[in-house]
């Protein structure tokens, strides 16, 4: 059950005429009180056909005209509205049961405090089976305001009561650091304008489309400004930037006028000062172009960015500034995909955007790595590989699970739901990302002997998912992988321990496509030649006195993994 707290009108015979009219679309039916603050001799132009909607303004506005005369400043902003809509799948309330929910609401919000005979003055008018509007004058009958502050936290807190109460759907308690939802006539104005989201929700997704691009906040302005967003500003007197509102082109009220909503408005974490935090503690120590010849590409730096992200956990406050600066690697990610990937992607970072803000006040430095990583993607990246393609989106993957359990910890019910929406289209990325590898890994199998040593190799280092790696239908790609990076000089059996110890394996779909993304990222360079490596540190200590033996804590003998032992075997 939802209930959505209005801005302060000033008209209640306005409001009252769109309660008992038709609707914009002729949804309203059968319009009636079914509650107020005193029901006999209520005028009910729903029920009474001699009564009219006049009539009962002028006797919901009784104390405000009678304040209105004693003082001289009249009270205009008057008018509290609260609809409250059940669930779809709720099932059927009586008037009754709604009067009851409606002095619940009406009590909890501070309009009509139970036991207070001096309290405001309100209907609740019924004109749909499935909600009802609340209209209340918020003059008291002894003329001073009620107190309203908070009052929607303890509306909501009362609507979770309600569900339990009357056996309908229980929603998640709000922690004040959601978006505001569109009102219904933004949601009407884009429908009639063909739009497919209000102005609310298609600013929102623009503006965090920007924050990956920009280094500053005047930097961030004007990319908003070259991407067509109306952009009005708040400047001090020395000039520095304060605060600035965004307006989607062609969004004007009756006047022709620019209709802007502020940063802070479109959601919590859209502030000024908010994306300025953001951006300043992820400003390059070097020009982006300075790491173009860097060995490893920014998908790369994306993904190893990634890796520490399940240990980083421990502060609340470093986690909630990478869980933020993960929403942002997932909207640059989604911006240079490729097409077959990019819906998806898309899909994750709208929905990961609830997951990005908490009431944990974020240390922002420590997401350093992650937003220069998303800057490197949108500024430098260029074409990449499957193999690259499907690690990122793999340990994309894993990153939205790690927020989602921190969020569930921190009873974070919104903001875990959004992770684990997000986790539901990365798979489904993750899944089309590794097909076309999947296809040329298997097409190429190690021998049959090589690929028994390699299950050895597969059951010496996760013993406890073995049989479910060696089961997988990608079994035999996971052994080309294996075969691959062996080739190029690692030892399987310690790939397979690093990949496993990275990446928890026991809620893994299919563990064998989560180890062959792993192994693919950290194994695919050579690997040093330890051989050499050794002469070369004796060497170099041989004017000085004898090498190290092995064993004294120096240099550590090398053991042979199994796959090598049988390998030297069989030669």
């Amino acid at each position: 059950m939802i209930a959505a707290i209005k801005p302060s009108g000033t008209n209640t015979r306005g409001l009252l005429a769109y309660l008992y009219g038709r609707g914009t679309h002729d949804e309203h039916f059968d319009p009636h009180i079914v509650a107020g603050f005193v029901m006999l001799g209520m005028p009910d132009p729903g029920r009474d056909e001699n009564a009219t909607l006049t009539e009962l303004a002028r006797h919901l506005d009784e104390p405000v005209s009678l304040r209105n005369s004693e003082f001289g400043k009249p009270v205009t902003d008057h008018v509290w509205h609260c609809p409250v809509r059940a669930a779809p799948e709720d099932r059927y309330l009586s008037d009754t049961e709604w009067g009851e929910i409606a002095q619940r609401i009406v009590q909890a919000a501070g309009i009509a405090p139970a036991g207070d005979d001096l309290a405001c003055r309100w209907i609740a008018v019924r004109h749909a089976d499935d909600h009802i509007h609340i209209l209340a004058t918020t003059v008291r009958e002894d003329g001073r305001r009620p107190k309203l502050h908070d009052s929607g936290l303890r509306v909501g807190d009362a609507c979770r009561e309600v569900e339990k109460d009357y056996g309908l759907r229980q929603l998640k308690k709000g922690d004040r650091t959601g978006a505001r939802r569109p009102t219904q006539a933004e949601m009407h104005k884009a429908e009639r304008l063909g739009w497919e989201q209000p102005s609310p929700q298609w600013l929102q997704d623009r503006i965090r489309a920007a924050i990956p691009h920009v280094t500053g906040a005047e930097e961030f302005i004007a990319y908003l400004e070259a991407s067509g967003i109306e952009v009005q500003l708040r400047r001090g007197p020395s000039g520095d930037l304060l605060g600035y509102a965004a307006g989607r082109p062609g969004d004007v009220n009756e006047a022709g006028e620019q209709i802007y909503h502020p940063g802070s408005k479109i959601s919590p974490d859209l502030s000024l000062p908010k994306i300025t935090a953001r951006l300043e503690s992820s400003r390059p120590e070097e020009q982006p172009t300075a790491r173009r010849n860097h060995p490893s590409t920014p998908w790369h730096q994306a993904t190893d960015a990634l890796d520490n992200l399940h240990t980083d956990l421990a502060h609340d406050t470093h986690a909630q500034a990478r869980i933020t600066a993960l929403g942002e690697l997932l909207e640059a990610t989604a911006q240079k995909a490729p097409a077959h990937l990019r819906a998806e992607l898309q899909a994750a970072s709208k929905a990961f955007a609830r997951a990005q803000r908490s009431q944990i006040r974020a240390e922002d430095r420590a997401a350093h790595a992650l937003r220069s990583a998303a800057r490197d993607i949108v500024h430098i990246a260029t074409g990449l590989d499957g193999s690259t393609l499907a690690a990122l989106v793999a340990a994309l993957v894993w990153a939205a699970i790690v927020a989602g359990r921190w969020h569930d910890a921190k009873n974070h019910a919104h903001q875990a739901d959004a992770a684990r929406q997000a986790v539901q289209h990365l798979q489904t990325a993750a899944d089309r990302a590794l097909t076309p590898t999947l296809a040329e890994l298997t097409a190429r199998p190690p021998r049959d002997q090589a690929r028994r040593v390699l299950a050895s190799d597969v059951r010496a280092a996760v013993p406890d998912h073995a049989e479910r790696i060696l089961t997988d239908p990608a079994w035999p790609a996971l052994a080309t992988v294996l075969a691959d990076a062996e080739a190029r000089g690692h030892q399987p059996h310690q790939l397979l321990k690093e990949a496993a110890a990275q990446r928890e394996l026991t809620t893994a779909r299919q563990p064998a496509r989560v180890l062959i993304t792993r192994i693919q990222h950290t194994g695919r360079n050579p690997a040093p030649n330890r051989r050499a490596e050794a002469a070369r540190l004796g060497s170099t200590r041989a004017g000085s006195g004898p090498a190290p033996q092995a064993g004294n804590g120096r240099l550590q003998a090398v053991t042979p993994s199994p796959t090598e032992q049988q390998h030297r075997r069989r030669g």
